[in-house]
């Protein structure tokens, strides 16, 4: 693993928090995106050579719906970022962590992700990310 790529914070309302985090970095977000497989809008914050991920859900069935309704705002998820992610899914595996996707599936902010379940590393989840080059 190279660095860690983001943090993602669930939030319930996107432009209140846009709002409450460039105050907090001094700067304004540089994207919006929906994901609409995972039932998201995320907005995307530089910080040094990482990222605050905020995730809103816009599906009340998708995970970050689900995750809001048990725990309320906070932090989500960590993200590192990956040179290869089916070969470091598969070393992971190898190592006894619990895949929560068995193939990389298209995320937000042009990546590549797969994610280890909380179970398998102390109670925090995992993201990988692969840049796609086109």
């Amino acid at each position: 693993m190279e660095k860690i790529e983001h943090i993602g914070i669930a939030v319930n309302d996107l432009k209140a928090a846009n709002e409450r985090f460039g105050k907090l970095l001094g700067q304004s977000h540089y994207k919006i995106e929906d994901v609409p497989s995972e039932g998201v809008r995320t907005s995307f914050f530089k910080t040094g050579d990482s990222k605050i991920e905020l995730l809103e859900a816009t599906d009340t069935t998708g995970p970050i719906a689900k995750f809001l309704d048990k725990n309320g705002e906070g932090m989500h998820h960590i993200a590192f970022s990956v040179d290869d992610i089916e070969k470091e899914m598969e070393r992971l595996k190898g190592e006894g962590f619990i895949l929560i996707n068995e193939k990389p599936k298209k995320g937000a902010d042009n990546k590549l992700v797969a994610f280890l379940h909380p179970k398998s590393s102390n109670g925090v989840l995992i993201e990988l990310c692969q840049e796609i080059i086109e």
